[in-house]
């Protein structure tokens, strides 16, 4: 998408994007007390000291990838949590989680990607470690890559509006947020009724 060349528009929806991941992990690590969540390959034994916007950052800055890759990571981890109700994201797997994406993303959308070991640099673990992600992450999706052209248009519409949004007056925002409710949006999409809608790093 031509739009997304723009050098002015991915930066802010990389933030946006972090935003929105730093929220549904601080969630759910407030239900993890409560509910028992299922620990997976995914998850660290600690909670990396990298901050979500950071590492992100830093997977847009050394990936290389086209950018609708990170559009689509966000409907693979969208996927992914709505087909693995017990592995919701948190601070304990989120950063696996997203460099897991954009790197099964690459490899769906692009002509030309880096290896696994070169994105288990940029994510600062091993390439043992990478693999192993790469195919329970695809197992976790059931083998469903394909993103059609209006389910991308779905989830780039939404973080685009939502972007918009955190540059505009309170005012706006708030009248906006009004209007989302009345409609009742949903941060998950219903892709069966999309019609409707070289430092190094440790985690």
């Amino acid at each position: 998408m031509a739009e997304l060349e723009n050098p002015n528009v991915m930066p802010n929806l990389i933030t946006f994007l972090s935003s929105l991941l730093q929220k549904e992990a601080e969630s759910n690590d407030v239900n993890r007390r409560f509910k028992a969540q299922k620990v997976s390959v995914f998850h660290g034994l600690s909670r990396p000291t990298i901050s979500i916007q950071n590492y992100l950052d830093r997977i847009y800055k050394y990936a290389n990838c086209s950018p609708s890759c990170f559009i689509v990571a966000y409907v693979y981890l969208d996927r992914f949590a709505q087909r693995q109700p017990s592995l919701p994201i948190n601070s304990f797997n989120v950063h696996r989680l997203l460099i897991t994406s954009v790197m099964v993303a690459a490899k769906f959308m692009d002509d030309m990607y880096y290896n696994n070991a070169y994105y288990a640099k940029v994510g600062g673990i091993s390439t043992t470690e990478m693999n192993f992600l790469e195919v329970d992450f695809l197992f976790g999706l059931g083998f469903q890559l394909n993103v059609t052209p209006n389910i991308f248009n779905t989830y780039y519409s939404y973080l685009k509006r939502e972007t918009m949004l955190q540059q505009c007056p309170p005012s706006i925002v708030e009248s906006s947020l009004s209007l989302g409710r009345s409609l009742n949006l949903h941060l998950c999409f219903n892709e069966e009724d999309s019609t409707h809608q070289n430092q190094q790093v440790a985690v």
